[in-house]
């Protein structure tokens, strides 16, 4: 194992947080799992159930008299492991039971059951959630948070102010309160709109009183006492004409009108701010209130509970007091997270919301005396609801399984899209855009390149989400001019009342600031403050950026659109078969792996009292074992390998929270995306044109690059109305050569080499049945049903594919724990491991953004070489460096160079890492090294390498007038080197970079999109060739390519390809004959797509006829008119 050496130099007060928090903390308060049933808080699952009870059917002209509570649920245990559901295609879930109690008002009676309200997803471990077999993350949403908003838009020539109160999703009406271009004030709820003075009228305002709330803002109200003309109106009239205006159609009735209101914004279960919103509209206003209703109903009376404020604060707003500004919406005060828990709670709510409808009618159609819980309650609408959300919403989305940081980075992802959310077609470039409130909150590198960018984000690294959904970012607190340990986690909001100082700034002994200014940020702004009038500072550089993107070494010196790039691609990097963690790194490795939850970690410290590849048996202290056992070649979502390996002894003294065994990409319980390698970036006879990149043959034959996919194949076996299909050796037409690696069953053999087209399951099925003959019906009553014609329906080895039988798994109805699907009687599963070298068309790429596709691979010996005879691994083109900006690749090979020449390994971390004197010195010391081995063994420099030093010497790379071995040495310190052409032998003119850089193999394989056919499926309508390597499909001839043939003149190339290599199927049947037979190709005939033109016109009433050179009419369809 490698020394790692640390360049930060700044003391950072707090690690990093679990990185799987926000998903697994969100989780376990919606379950309050564990927690007993009195003191469980009112949020989540429970807040869900106390939403809804007790439902009652006061709302109906009937009374029943009965009243269904709640007490409290239980979850139980589950009944399966999420292993066992992933090989058995279940659910990993817990059963819902909730207590219900039934009082008859009437008579007293009280009934009591439990009952089971359906089978609720549960978490695994690592923050993810089995649901049919298949691991899936719930994304976090980002939306607008429930609250009051003062905003203003062009209406006209002119701007106007409105304010916004809204409620929480699907919990209420917006209500907006806006002037028109006439200064009248108008309030809109439901799209209906009405003079605001109406609303406070029913709150018993009488005019002066109106007037006096808006005192020397007079002027603005006045417009809309003067258009409303209702003076002097009671408060029942403002009432009923506020319901004329909501209900136009409705007869208008005083206490129909007071409950229509009531239930419209005064009704908890109706309308909601929630916490959020409620928390919003206090700050706002400077309110204390704590209900989620704008409007309260007691005693007959309406009470206000914002709507009034609201409107005070919109006047002064237009009248330009001081102290009143308008909201901005993208800041990150004014948006809030919906987590997992908050999503699913959501959804319980709707399931039993519907599940109280059906409550409500059964209990007014059933005899009020024989009811009970259990009949009254019908989970379906509950289980219906979790069953859409889980697996059909767009925020629940099949897990990123390509390598530890890809699974990490999907449960930190947060989705301005989906449900309630925005659409990608909609969203403009303000709320796509990085926001000054992103600092500490939200990664400003990291988003998708494609139509989700900016709506697509991740969480930064240190940022954590609070009780009501708002991102906060952790500060150390500075005391009179000392910055403490203390640390504090603040709200955008609260951050924008406060002088933040850097982490990188100097800070003395006893925590004062070194410099008597220091560069700080004010709202977002950098200002030079006084060291006395600073209030935070940050706790580290890397807080501001995501995981992912913390994980790229000399970040500072990359331009930001290729550090997204590098980001993105560090997520598609193929786990390899030999994991080699980066010379480089940034010191946030481990922690990924770690979090990831693909390393074996111990629960408690203890000794290695057993290792073997499946298992390791662990004795702690009180002399207890606990065996964990390895996850061996497992599929991911993704077919990459999920395998585990011991890195632990046998007799090992281990401690709490050591990683005891390493998973997919990762060493010694570092992250290893890819593999350290020798690089040059020179050009190369022109092969790595265009960012291609040509490399050593030995990364091949050594398995540097090799990865290891597991593919999964199924076959069914279902009963048909011909009779029951099997999984059976018994094939016929078949020679026992194909058959060889098939066992007794018709399954093949663990072990089992296979390559394309050889049977992975034998399959038969009954053809339809003619009449059969005598002899046939003697057959059948000697042999019985054997008799009877069967074709061959195996599961044969698809196009392209190919590898080891890795193991078999067979599921019969019946079996324990077994859910096929109907009509289906058995089931056979085959895992297919595939090792996959790196060969040409791969894509490879560093962590810098800096990705191409491999042209050539070249034997050692022709690759470019060092003075030592040393073959560089690798070439990469120049000019893919200095127009990308991205110069913390060129940083990092020169560091990489001198951590391989030391033999360490270097922890640079962003923002914080290694200078460039620090690489010259280290560089200088590796020189010196070498000079010293070489005047040993008696090394002179031969003409040619001192005519590229002289050439150094002349492009200004190293100082003029140094002896060879000083020049040497500059070069070295320089980061370049000479190197000689391996094909020729001829020293390279000028002197090149060379140097160790972590490049890795991504998901992106030419071996998945390389495809070919000759005759394949074609489509039923138009008879062309399908398209796409799925339906194994045809290279598409389109309308440009048609053109060129035009622009070429090449009359009969074009007509075979849109005729006999295409649609023309009696042309394309009679040209493959004579081409098995060897004759010349026929003349085409008319093809199948022109048919199907003549067809739509005469569709459309037109009388097309097809005439020949003579102008008669040819006949291109049959007697029936269907086509040929």
């Amino acid at each position: 194992m490698r020394e790692i050496r640390a360049f930060g130099s700044i003391r950072e007060v707090i690690d990093l947080p679990n990185l799987t928090n926000i998903q697994i903390s969100s989780y376990q308060q919606f379950l309050q799992h564990g927690v007993i049933a009195p003191e469980r808080q009112e949020t989540g699952l429970q807040a869900a159930f106390k939403e809804v009870f007790p439902i009652d059917e006061t709302e109906r002209g009937r009374q029943t008299g009965l009243v269904l509570d709640f007490l409290e649920y239980t979850l139980q245990e589950p009944e399966y492991s999420p292993e066992e559901c992933r090989e058995k295609d279940l659910s990993y879930h817990t059963g819902l039971f909730a207590k219900l109690q039934l009082v008859h008002k009437d008579t007293g009676l009280i009934k009591e059951d439990q009952v089971f309200l359906g089978d609720l997803p549960l978490m695994t471990d690592d923050g993810s959630f089995v649901i049919n077999g298949a691991d899936r993350v719930i994304v976090s949403q980002i939306h607008r948070s429930p609250g009051v908003y003062f905003t203003s838009s062009l209406k006209g020539p002119n701007r106007g102010l409105t304010a916004s109160v809204i409620p929480m999703p699907k919990r209420g009406p917006w209500i907006e309160i806006e002037f028109d271009n006439s200064d009248v004030l108008w309030m809109k709820v439901n799209k209906r709109k009405f003079p605001f003075t109406l609303i406070l009228r029913v709150l018993g305002y009488s005019d002066d009183q109106i007037l006096n709330l808006f005192s020397g803002n007079e002027d603005l109200v006045t417009p809309t006492f003067e258009s409303e003309g209702a003076a002097g109106i009671t408060s029942d009239e403002a009432l009923l004409r506020l319901f004329t205006v909501l209900r136009p159609g409705d007869p208008p009735k005083v206490d129909k009108a007071a409950n229509y209101l009531s239930s419209l914004l005064a009704d908890p279960r109706r309308y909601d701010l929630g916490d959020s919103g409620r928390f919003k509209v206090n700050s706002k206003l400077g309110l204390d209130h704590e209900v989620g209703t704008l409007l309260g109903y007691e005693d007959g009376k309406f009470v206000d509970y914002g709507l009034l404020p609201t409107i005070q604060y919109l006047v002064k707003l237009q009248a330009g007091e001081d102290g009143y500004r308008e909201d901005d919406i993208d800041h990150l005060g004014n948006r809030r997270i919906r987590t997992v828990g908050e999503l699913v709670g959501d959804q319980i709510r709707v399931g039993l919301g519907r599940m109280a409808r059906g409550v409500r009618e059964r209990m007014l159609l059933g005899n009020p005396d024989a009811a009970t819980p259990q009949k009254l309650v019908n989970n379906r609408p509950i289980v219906a609801a979790l069953r859409e959300f889980f697996g059909r919403s767009q925020l629940s989305q099949f897990k990123d399984q390509v390598n530890p940081l890809s699974e990490l980075r999907h449960k930190r992802r947060i989705s301005a899209l989906g449900p309630g959310g925005l659409t990608r077609e909609r969203a403009g470039f303000d709320v796509r855009d990085v926001h000054r409130t992103h600092y500490g909150r939200i990664c400003p590198i990291e988003t998708p390149e494609g139509a989700n960018i900016g709506l697509i984000t991740s969480l930064a690294s240190y940022a954590q989400v609070n009780g009501l959904g708002f991102i906060e970012a952790p500060y150390r607190k500075v005391a009179k001019g000392k910055v403490t340990d203390d640390v504090v986690y603040m709200t955008a909001h609260t951050e924008d009342d406060y002088i933040i100082a850097q982490a990188n700034t100097p800070v003395g002994e006893g925590g004062s600031f070194s410099a008597d200014s220091i560069v700080a940020r004010s709202l977002g702004d950098p200002v030079f403050v006084d060291p006395a009038e600073v209030d935070y500072m940050d706790v580290s550089p890397k807080q501001i950026i995501s995981v992912p993107t913390a994980l790229i070494p000399f970040l500072e010196h990359d331009d930001a659109n290729r550090a997204l790039m590098g980001s993105n691609m560090q997520s598609q990097a193929v786990p390899l078969v030999k994991a080699d963690a980066p010379y480089v790194g940034t010191g946030v490795e481990e922690r990924v792996s770690r979090d990831s939850g693909t390393v074996l970690v111990t629960e408690e410290s203890g000794t290695v009292t057993y290792v073997d590849a499946n298992r390791i048996v662990i004795e702690s202290s009180q002399k207890v074992e606990k065996t964990y056992p390895l996850v061996r070649f497992q599929r991911s979502n993704q077919n990459t390998n999920l395998d585990q390996h011991p890195i632990v002894s046998l007799g090992e003294k281990v401690e709490a929270g050591q990683v005891i065994a390493d998973g997919p990409a990762s060493q010694n319980g570092r992250l290893a995306l890819g593999q350290n390698i020798l690089i040059a970036i020179m050009p190369f006879d022109g092969y790595n044109f265009e960012d291609a990149i040509v490399l050593s043959e030995k990364l091949v034959r050594t398995d540097v690059y090799t990865s290891i996919h597991i593919e999964k194949f199924e076959k069914e076996a279902r009963d048909t109305k011909l009779g029951p299909e099997k999984v059976t050796r018994d094939i016929p037409g078949l020679s026992e050569a194909a058959l060889r690696d098939l066992d007794e069953d018709g399954v093949v053999r663990i072990g089992a080499e296979v390559k394309q087209g050889d049977i992975l399951v034998g399959h038969t099925s009954f053809k339809g049945e003619k009449d059969p003959t005598p002899e046939e019906r003697l057959l059948r009553s000697i042999f019985g049903e054997k008799a009877r014609e069967v074709k061959d329906t195996s599961l044969r080895v698809p196009p392209g594919d190919g590898g080891v039988v890795l193991r078999t798994v067979r599921f019969n109805r019946g079996d324990d724990g077994v859910e096929l699907k109907p009509g289906v009687q058995e089931m056979v599963r085959v895992y297919i491991a595939q090792k996959r070298r790196l060969i040409e068309g791969d894509k490879l790429a560093n962590r810098h953004g800096n990705k191409g596709v491999v042209a050539k691979i070249l034997p050692p010996e022709d690759m470019p070489y060092l003075e030592d005879g040393t073959p560089v691994d690798l070439v990469f083109n120049p000019l893919g460096v200095p127009s990308r900006m991205n110069l913390g690749q060129i940083l990092e090979t020169h560091l990489g160079l001198a951590a391989y020449k030391h033999g360490v390994s270097f922890v640079t971390p962003v923002f914080d890492g290694a200078g460039e004197e620090n690489i010259k010195s280290l560089l200088g010391e590796a020189a010196d090294n070498d000079i010293l081995e070489k005047n040993k063994s008696g090394y002179e420099p031969d003409k040619r390498q001192l005519e590229v030093l002289r050439r150094s010497a002349k492009l200004g790379i190293i100082p003029d007038d140094l002896d060879p071995d000083e020049a040497q040495k500059a070069l070295l310190k320089a980061g370049k080197a000479v190197l000689y052409d391996g094909r020729t032998g001829e020293v390279i003119d000028a002197p090149i970079v060379v140097g160790i850089m972590y490049v890795m193999k991504l998901y992106h394989m030419v071996e998945d999109k390389m495809h070919a056919r000759s005759t394949g499926p074609y489509s039923l309508i138009t008879q062309q060739p399908l398209g796409g390597k799925a339906q194994f499909g045809g290279q598409r001839l389109g309308e440009m390519e048609c053109w060129a043939l035009q622009a070429h003149g090449a009359a009969y190339t074009l007509q075979e390809m849109l005729t006999i290599k295409s649609d023309d199927i009696d042309g394309r049947n009679a040209a493959y004959e004579a081409i098995v037979k060897g004759n010349d190709v026929l003349e085409p005939t008319i093809p199948e797509s022109f048919k199907v033109l003549v067809k739509e016109l005469h569709s459309l009433g037109l009388d097309v006829k097809v005439l020949d050179e003579a102008e008669k009419a040819v006949t291109i369809f049959d007697e029936s008119g269907r086509q040929w």
